[in-house]
């Protein structure tokens, strides 16, 4: 195999009450990455289109990524050639910096024969969020390599849970075009929460997990409560208050803040709601004359994570 084309998803992260352990994988908007293998060693970040992102390697999340994985393969006489072509805006809350992570590993696992297993995918895909956000958490690389909701049961060492996904369940997400880089998000959150919070969040993960796998979509939407990060985080968003409340009105499920934002995202049952929804989204934001641009996204669950195809 000389080249892989790789589709990489936008991702949702913490899903309200999952901080730093939930996410679900969308069909779209989508990265496409090129990777060759070269015969000159180490990376080579030949193009980059969509993003101002630097072509150095190590500064680079899909730099990092490919430069690890490299170091990990036996009797490797190749480098790799990459084009990067970023569909997901960093900052954006859907997982920018995953969907690079994500694909990166798997196009080059594939690109060398499948010699890495899924949790070494993962573990690699954390190096570059590390890069990118500070931190290497899987809340969304996990869900970008594995497609559907995972769950994080633990780090160290790293335990992912695939559950499954509700089939009328689809996701409107509003991104405003504004930046809010997750090093920051996670500045102002507080050390340490309440014993009676984190018992109500407790609760919730626990009944967001049943309701998947029940397909109960009201437990669904009772579930999508944070009591301990979007209390601080929301005050980034632009009318998120407004956003939420609406969006009730017109019959979502539920919904919160995506990642650390600013994207607000809200579940629905079955597509024409999910329409309803962004109509909505779109009232809220012009009625209010925010004069800020955004874009809106209207998306079943991915349940397949980074597809990839090839040329030999």
């Amino acid at each position: 195999m000389k080249e892989v084309q790789v589709y990489s998803p936008a991702t949702i992260a913490n899903v309200c009450c999952g901080f730093d352990v939930m996410g679900l994988a969308l069909n779209e908007p989508v990265d496409k990455m090129i990777l060759r293998k070269s015969h000159y060693p180490g990376v080579h970040i030949s193009n980059i289109q969509g993003a101002d992102l630097s072509k150095q390697p190590n500064k680079n999340v899909v730099g990092v990524v490919l430069e690890e994985l490299l170091h990990h393969l036996p009797n490797n006489k190749y480098g790799i050639e990459v084009e990067i072509y970023k569909n997901i805006k960093p900052g954006s809350g859907i997982g920018s910096s995953a969907a690079s992570a994500a694909g990166a590993a798997v196009g080059a696992n594939l690109l060398f024969g499948k010699y890495f297993k899924t949790t070494d995918i993962v573990q690699f895909a954390l190096i570059g969020e590390k890069l990118a956000c500070g931190i290497g958490h899987a809340d969304n690389v996990a869900p970008a390599i594995m497609g559907g909701f995972t769950l994080v049961k633990s780090y160290n060492p790293l335990k992912i849970i695939s559950l499954p996904s509700p089939k009328k369940l689809w996701v409107t997400v509003i991104h405003p075009q504004i930046e809010i880089k997750t090093s920051e998000a996670r500045k102002i959150l507080k050390k340490e929460v309440l014993m009676t919070d984190a018992i109500k969040q407790w609760g919730n993960v626990g009944a967001l997990v049943s309701a998947l796998y029940r397909e109960d979509y009201s437990l669904l939407g009772s579930s999508l409560e944070d009591f301990i990060v979007e209390p601080i985080r929301l005050k980034l968003i632009p009318a998120f208050h407004e956003l939420k409340r609406e969006c009730k009105k017109v019959g979502c499920l539920g919904g919160g803040i995506s990642g650390s934002g600013p994207s607000v995202f809200m579940f629905s049952e079955g597509k024409e709601k999910a329409c309803s929804v962004a109509d909505c989204m779109r009232y809220v934001y012009n009625k209010m004359d925010l004069k800020i641009d955004y874009k809106i996204y209207i998306s079943t669950v991915n349940n397949n994570g980074v597809y990839c195809s090839f040329t030999n």
